[in-house]
């Protein structure tokens, strides 16, 4: 972990670094899977998720660091300090992006809800079947499909087969 000082330049900051770590993640031979910008207490961290078919190792992360580390201070996207973190995605990894979905069809899936639905679940798990215009469409265990608009999702995570793998 670096610590870098940046002033914000306008626009949006996650966008900014999307679009700088995208060439920079491919000419290593990475996918960009996922760029956020959270505090975690006092601190501030940038993270930089990058994934490829094999998987990522530690070597990975190191390298997609050090290429982006020289172009980020130069773009200079963030008025406070923070910590660069270069990480993969990991197993139970979080879909957020319409592509994530796309790769993943067929997939078992966890969804936690902004809110109940009508039998009072908050977390849902089945197959993602389908994905189409923000909506998921799920396979459950007990056979039937349910639908679930994106925007009523707090996160979607991928999970083990056996339909237990995230806790809640």
């Amino acid at each position: 972990m670096k610590r870098l000082a940046a002033k914000k330049k306008g626009g949006n900051t996650v966008a900014l670094v999307r679009r700088l770590a995208e060439p920079i993640a491919r000419d290593l031979g990475l996918m960009l899977w996922d760029v956020r910008f959270v505090k975690e207490g006092a601190d501030w961290f940038l993270r930089i998720f990058i994934d490829k078919p094999e998987g990522i190792g530690i070597e990975d992360c190191e390298a997609m660091s050090r290429a982006i580390n020289g172009p980020l201070d130069e773009l200079d996207p963030v008025e406070q300090s923070y910590c660069l973190e270069v990480c993969s995605p990991g197993m139970n990894r979080e879909l957020t992006r319409d592509e994530h979905f796309a790769a993943y069809l067929g997939a078992p899936v966890q969804v936690k809800l902004i809110r109940p639905d009508e039998d009072g679940q908050r977390v849902i798990a089945g197959i993602l079947e389908d994905y189409r215009d923000s909506t998921m469409i799920l396979r459950m265990e007990e056979g039937d499909e349910r639908s679930v608009a994106r925007k009523d999702a707090s996160s979607v995570r991928l999970m083990d087969d056996d339909f237990g793998g995230i806790e809640e």
